[in-house]
């Protein structure tokens, strides 16, 4: 229930400030100096993972939900790199806590139409380590902030456990 709460609140309050901010034209964004430093916070949802073992959803007996949040230093308007903080919360048992937190440094990739392909490293505080390939999408751009959506593949491996891959829905605001 306090999970949904969060989460309600949260995408309400991106959408809003997307949508009150006016459009910026592309002649703006071209002007601008670089290097450049822009900012994010968003929500990953992870819809499942594979392995060995086969496919586990995030809807059975578990439920995870992901903050991801960052900052991004442009070198130009086609490159960039980016550090981002992640914090698990798992809810199991009705019991929720943060399982485990992601440092997530990468490379930007910047393309036309609001397209970016980030590819990240990953070290996760509960002993997994692998790597992040994100495919970004910006929805809607504003003077002063943006909707964006991306699909992550994350393929982990260590901590004794098999390889796997996985991938979720991840909906955020940039600034």
């Amino acid at each position: 229930m306090f999970i949904r709460f969060i989460i309600s609140n949260a995408l309400a309050l991106a959408i809003t400030t997307v949508l009150q901010s006016p459009t910026k034209t592309q002649q703006i964004t071209q002007n601008q100096p670089f290097p450049k430093i822009t900012g994010y916070f968003s929500m990953l949802h992870p819809i499942g993972s594979w392995d060995k073992k086969g496919f586990h959803d995030n809807f059975s007996d578990t439920y995870t939900l992901v903050f991801p949040f960052g900052i991004n230093i442009l070198k130009s308007d086609k490159f960039g790199i980016s550090f981002e903080i992640a914090p698990n919360l798992r809810t199991e048992h009705h019991i929720s806590k943060v399982s485990s937190v992601l440092f997530h440094p990468g490379a930007l990739f910047r393309f036309k139409h609001g397209f970016t392909f980030i590819g990240r490293m990953a070290f996760e505080t509960n002993g997994r380590y692998g790597l992040t390939p994100v495919f970004n999408q910006v929805i809607k751009k504003g003077k002063d902030a943006g909707l964006y959506l991306a699909i992550p593949f994350p393929l982990r491996f260590g901590n004794d456990q098999p390889a796997s891959v996985a991938t979720g829905i991840q909906v955020g605001v940039s600034f």
